[in-house]
Parts: C-alpha cells; structure tokens; sequence
C-alpha cells in the first residue's frame, strides 16, 4: 500500500475580510492559527499559499479537453524558495510570474488517487504565478456528454464535480478543504451554449458564447464547479432561480417553485444566506450525485424531478451546505462529518419548518433506517472504524468516507445534543457559531473544545460522559442515540402487517384508498422497505399489479422496488431495472442496485452485461466504485 506524504501542517490564511479585500492585492487576512493534517494534498501552505485565481478558458467539445492559463496571487512566508499545488493528469505548457517571466517547476511522480505535486521555484519577488495547460480527455473530474446523452439531444454537456480531490485534474490547484482561494474567470464556449459555474451566473446565452464570472468570496477547489450546454433560466424567487436543458426547465421550475420559502426558513434558524443568489442547475442523467452544494449554484440529479415535489428534501440539503461546508468547512476529509452530519441536521430543521414535525420525522426515521443498514455492512466487511465520525482515511481515497456514517450518524449526534440541550439553547449555539467561523475550517477537535466553551460551559451544562467517545471516537451506534417515532409511518407498517398476513393487496388498498392516495413518496419508500424479505413471484405479481412500482415516475421509490425485483428474481421487472441503471448515474442508486445482482453468479452476470451498455453513461465518480465491484478491467468492453 501507498503510503502518502508525511503530515502537512495547513494554516488557514483567510477570513471573512479576504472575502472583501481588492482581488489585485497580494495581501491576507490571517484568522485563529490552525494547524491541522492533510493526508490529501501535496500543498505546504505554511510556506505559500493561493489567495486569489484569475482562470481563463476554452472549452474543446471536439476533442473533450479544456485549454486554459490558470493565474494566482499567493502569499508566501519569508524566505520561501516554491509553491505547491496538486495536478492529476495535466499538460503543464508553461509556468510564469505576473510580468510573463518564465519560473522553473517540476511535476513530480504520480501516486494513486492523489495525482502529482506541482513544484513551483518562487524568485525573492515573485507573488503571482501563472500556469498554462491543458486536461486529459479523461479527466476524473470531467464529464463529457455527446448530443444523445442529454434530455433534448441537440448540443454536448459538460459538467465537473471536483468533490473530493477531482479538481486537481481540471485545474492546477492547492486541492484542500482547508484552503481557501477567491476567483474570477473568462470561459469561451461554442456558440449558442450557455456556461455556468460556481459564482456570479449569466441567466441567458449571448451570441460569441464568451462568459465571465466571479466568486468573491472564498472557497475550497472541491468548490469549483463548471457546466456548459444548451441551458435554460427561470427565476422561481427574489433569490431563487432553476437552470436546466430547455426540454426540462418547465418541470425543473414547478418541481422547484419552493425554494425561496426553504431559503427564509433556514435563514429564520440560523442567520442570513452568505451567497446573495441560490440557484440549482438539473444536470443530465449521468450526475452520480443526488446533489452537490457549489456555491451560488447546486447541481442535482433530474432524479428528483417525481412531478409532485416530493423529493425536495435534496435542495433543503444543499441549500443547507451554504452554512454547513461552504461556509464553515471540515478542514480535511477525516472531519468530513463536520460538513455533512450538520447538513443532514440542518436540512430536518428546514423540512419541518416548511412541511411540519410528522413530515420531517418520516424523514429522520428513514436516516435510522439507513445509518442502521450502513453500519452492518461496514461491522460485516472487518471494517468498524469507518463508523467511528473521526476518520483515519491516511492512503485511502477520501471518497471512502463519503457514506451514511458522516451524514446521519453526525444527524442523530447533533440531534442528541438539541435534546439535551434545548431546541432554543442549541438553536442560538448554531447561529454563534456559523457566524463566528465564517469562512474558516473547522476540525473534529476545534469544534469539541468550542462545544464545550460555548454551549455546556456558557449555560453550566455538563458534558456526558463518554459523549464523545462514544460518539465521535467509538464505533456503531451508541446507545444513547435518539429515537425518532412517525405516527405515519405507523399507519404504514398497519398496512403491509394487513398484506403479509394473507389479506390480498386489493382488497387493503380499496379500504385504506383515502389514506394511501395521500402517501407521500416517503411512505411508499417505507411500505418497499419493510415487505417481507422472502416473497413469491405470484405476491410480487399481485403488488406490482396494483401499485406498478416497476413503473414508477419516482426514481427513489423505483430504486427500493427494484433491489426486490433482482433479490426475487422477478423477470417482470428486468426490463425496466436495465433501463434505470443504463439511464441514471446516481451512485445512491447504482452501488445497491449493482450490489444486490453480484450475490448471485446469474445476477453478477446480469449486472455486467447491463454495465457494459450502461457505464459509458456513468460519470468517474460512479464507475470508480462500480468498477470494483464488478471485476471490471479497464478497456473492457463486454
């Protein structure tokens, strides 16, 4: 195994006035010293370090390649003789200073998943570099899509999703958590295309396809983001707006229309939205995320679009991000629970404010659900100290930790905290403290000791024993941990004890027509979940010919169908599970979906016949996963 670079000390450089200052100065604005560990980067930031990018950029379609000059302003400590910033996979044409004066730079070995460090030689003046290259046509970051991969088939895509560690190999960049940068960039685009990225947005297309924008806030590389194609705008708020292909927007728009109303709840809880503008892009299907949280502008997954607005919990969740991660960041990527176990709890606070305590505790019911089922596969597999929240992810990828664990684990932790808290004490402990860590990073560590300052010590509260131990340090799910309860949910598992014990699906959903026409996509998604582990193909029949889940317009309520048509051998419901997995990208789906047919040696051949049509689709993020699982070598075509 690959051990990494020895520990990186990061020292975080900016603040909330470097967010003010004038891009052209080389200055900063240095908060609370922090030194923290970096397994991920190659960057020695407390030598020098990016402040300010200035991108310029053209978008090659034909031949799938980004050609660009990336500019920094960098601040750098006395006497520091380089700078380094991580690269996977670029051409490096040129490195100069401000003045085009030539700087000496190497690129040194390449190491799995990290890429390469970028050696920079700094002159005693130098405090501007600017780097010249060109991506790979398969850059991990990347996703091309030709005109028949997109919904109106008339222009190619390109969109990026740079979380974790993928921005380094679509830009040459200090690629940390802990780093901050501000950025402004010109973007050339074919004609009749529109482009967009994270930062200030054009809302319709103009003529030479030449766009600028700018981020003047600053913001981690996972941050960046880019998209370019035949897009749409519709404004659905004061603040609020939806991009999408022209075929999707009227749907995106009414799917949507809400997010103004999310927008005031979660400013009601936790103070003013930092980013002026919250916009979201539907990206085409191959997106292997649900959502990703760029400032300015959240991608999402066109799996959210059920048609009912049902599914829009997601956008409560990104739009969470603009406090939790974009505005306080985990440091480094074993703190990742300090982004995403905040968001999850943000998001419930948001969904029960705009829809009521009994729809968000459907919700946080179905969080159990899947933190319980995440902790015994990875107890299961030898591996229970990637349920711990403080990870070790040293020589691993950093998507290792991207999973159930980080995001409802940290829920019910900071749910405990709430209840023994108050509601109103931890409520007013939020606001403080997104307010006074804004812009920065936050470690595991920082963030216990500032519990313990500004919530227990500030009202005479003690702090549990083992609290943390138990919670942060130690495996599974401690005893300790909340219990949500949904009277709703009830009322389902009512129904389907009625069906398991012989009374014939028809005749229950005649009686209980007025409840269930009311069921919202949780409850159906709760109704799948709890059927009976062994079925006959004669009662998935009966189900599937009143309730049609093979058919469901509702991607979440079809992917949990579907891990019973494959765990049933129901041959009804091939078809349309390869049309699922050949038409969306979204890792949440796939990795079960994929997971449930290897158990079997006819499913495993199944899933690899599918995979072969179906990865061309598929964005790196999924097939780097995907691809392990199946045995799949690479250039493997069937």
């Amino acid at each position: 195994m690959y051990q990494p670079i020895s520990r990186v000390v990061l020292l975080i450089l900016t603040s909330i006035a470097l967010a003010c200052q004038p891009v052209a100065e080389n200055k900063k604005t240095t908060d609370t010293e922090m030194k923290f560990t970096d397994h991920h980067t190659f960057a020695r930031p407390e030598e020098a370090v990016i402040t300010h990018l200035e991108w310029d950029a053209v978008i090659d379609f034909d031949h799938h390649l980004i050609k660009a000059t990336a500019a920094y302003n960098i601040s750098r400590a006395t006497g520091a003789a380089a700078i380094v910033l991580d690269v996977n996979n670029l051409a490096i044409t040129s490195v100069t200073d401000g003045r085009d004066n030539p700087l000496s730079f190497t690129v040194g070995e390449e190491q799995p998943f990290l890429g390469s460090p970028l050696t920079i030689a700094l002159e005693d003046t130098t405090s501007q570099i600017k780097i010249t290259y060109t991506t790979h046509p398969e850059a991990a970051a990347l996703q091309w899509l030709s005109p028949k991969q997109t919904a109106a088939e008339t222009m190619p895509f390109l969109f990026t999703q740079s979380q974790a560690i993928l921005c380094r190999s679509w830009l040459p960049v200090q690629d940390s958590p802990g780093i901050r940068f501000t950025y402004r960039a010109r973007v050339q685009v074919p004609p009749g295309m529109l482009a967009l990225m994270s930062a200030e947005n054009p809302q319709i297309k103009n003529a030479d396809g030449e766009y600028h924008f700018a981020m003047d806030q600053p913001i981690p590389a996972y941050l960046m983001a880019l998209a370019a194609g035949d897009i749409g705008y519709k404004q659905v708020g004061p603040r609020t707006g939806v991009y999408a292909e022209p075929t999707v927007l009227k749907a995106a728009a009414y799917e949507f229309a809400e997010m103004e109303e999310m927008v005031i709840a979660a400013e009601k809880l936790y103070g003013p939205y930092p980013w002026e503008v919250y916009d979201l892009i539907v990206l085409p299907p191959s997106f292997p995320f649900g959502g990703m949280e760029n400032p300015r502008l959240t991608f999402a997954t066109p799996t959210i679009l059920a048609g009912d607005r049902s599914l829009t919990s997601l956008v409560a969740h990104e739009l969470a991000h603009s406090w939790s991660g974009n505005l306080v960041t985990n440091a480094n990527w074993d703190d990742f629970w300090l982004n995403e176990g905040f968001t999850v709890y943000f998001e419930q606070r948001i969904m029960e404010a705009v829809y009521g305590r009994d729809y968000a505790e459907m919700l946080a019911v179905l969080s159990m659900q899947d933190l319980q089922a995440t902790i015994a596969d990875l107890t299961a597999k030898g591996q229970a100290a990637d349920t711990h929240l403080k990870l070790n992810l040293q020589g691993r990828d950093p998507d290792d930790g991207m999973n159930d664990i980080a995001y409802n684990k940290g829920y019910f932790f900071l749910r405990l905290l709430e209840e023994k808290t108050g509601r109103e004490l931890f409520d007013a402990f939020l606001k403080k403290y997104f307010r006074e860590n804004a812009f920065k990073s936050m470690t595991t560590e920082r963030f216990i000791a500032y519990l313990n300052e500004h919530l227990f010590a500030a009202h005479n509260l003690p702090v549990p024993e083992d609290l943390y131990q138990q919670w942060i340090y130690g495996p599974g799910l401690p005893d300790s941990h909340p219990v949500p309860v949904s009277d709703r949910f009830d009322k389902v598992d009512a129904v389907v004890k009625a069906w398991a014990g012989g009374t014939p699906i028809g005749q229950l959903i005649s009686q209980e027509d007025l409840l269930t026409k009311k069921w919202s996509s949780h409850e159906w998604l709760h109704f799948i979940r709890h059927l009976p582990q062994n079925m006959t193909a004669g009662q998935m029949q009966a189900l599937d010919d009143y309730l049609r889940f093979t058919y469901s317009g509702n991607s979440e309520i079809l992917a949990a169908w579907m891990v019973h048509v494959i765990r049933h051998e129901y041959k009804p419901g091939y078809a349309n599970l390869e049309n699922f997995l050949v038409s969306a990208g979204r890792r949440k789906f796939l990795v079960p979906l994929y997971g449930e047919m290897v158990k079997t040696e006819a499913g495993k051949q199944m899933a690899r016949r599918i995979y072969a049509k179906a990865r061309p689709n598929y964005h790196f993020v999924a097939t780097n996963t995907l691809d392990e699982m199946l045995g799949w070598q690479e250039n493997e075509t069937s």
